[in-house]
């Protein structure tokens, strides 16, 4: 399997088709094909950690957009369900040895390795999910969204997805990370290993965290440190003619050491009284 060659060729068909020569995608329709086969199989991912550093192959996302311009709309009968779509379901559920409840549903071109449970939810495309990963009643992880081993989002939580600009970093979650009830992380924003999000936080790339921790307020945006324990909150903001309060996130604590993750992060809920 030559990588190197793939993105030569999707970067050329992509190249081709900025160019008006729409027939460029039929021509190149093997190689866009099997970059959605190896995404599939788990051998390509959007986006890998390099160093301690997320880093994003564009070249990946505009194959899965070509791959959505090339495929024709469809009908997909699934039982009682009937799907109409250009992107197939994902299937070999028993092979990878993930446990699917119905209606759970994950597009081809998603990944999710051995152990994870998916109850009624949504995977979409070029996501990646880790080993023994929940994702629980009505989450769901948006496109290409990286999400590591040993996470739980519970129900209700929004994984935010991303294909357009090819270039921009999908969410990560870290390996060990809880996510609470109708949690929501978009654009991009990273949660580091074993953090705790309290239900109906909301993180976007702009939404001040602050950092209460050491006693004084430290304000970051776009990550969340590892073990970090984050809740939902409002800071106030001077406009003309008064006060507002804006939503904010607030780290509160950090989750305590253990080599049982379980037992720790049910340590940490109780300590913090964070509602999931």
């Amino acid at each position: 399997m030559d990588i190197t060659a793939l993105e030569r060729d999707i970067l050329a068909i992509d190249q081709a088709l900025a160019q008006g020569q729409s027939q460029a995608l039929k021509e190149g329709a093997a190689v866009i094909k099997k970059v959605l086969e190896l995404l599939d199989e788990g051998q390509l991912r959007v986006c890998t950690n390099q160093n301690d550093t997320w880093v994003t192959h564009a070249w990946i996302k505009t194959a899965i957009l070509q791959y959505f311009r090339l495929m024709d709309m469809q009908t997909f009968e699934v039982g009682p369900f009937v799907y109409h779509d250009k992107i197939p379901l994902k299937r070999n559920y028993a092979e990878l040895k993930v446990r699917v409840v119905p209606p759970a549903t994950a597009r081809y071109g998603t990944f999710m390795e051995p152990g994870v449970v998916l109850m009624p939810s949504y995977v979409n495309i070029g996501a990646y999910v880790g080993k023994n990963t929940m994702v629980d009643t009505w989450a769901t992880v948006g496109s290409c969204a990286q999400i590591g081993a040993n996470v739980h989002l519970s129900g209700g939580v929004g994984i935010g997805g991303v294909l357009e600009p090819a270039h921009a970093t999908p969410v990560i979650v870290g390996d060990g990370a809880f996510l609470g009830s109708r949690a929501i992380v978009v654009e991009g924003v990273q949660i580091g290993d074993e953090a705790v999000l309290a239900a109906n936080v909301t993180l976007t790339a702009s939404t001040p965290i602050i950092d209460i921790r050491d006693g004084e307020l430290k304000e970051i945006r776009g990550k969340i440190p590892a073990r970090a324990v984050v809740v939902p909150g409002t800071k106030e903001k001077v406009v003309p003619g008064g006060k507002i309060y804006t939503s904010c996130a607030y780290i509160i604590g950090s989750r305590k050491a253990s080599t049982d993750l379980k037992t720790s992060l049910n340590d940490t809920l109780r300590e913090f009284a964070i509602s999931v």
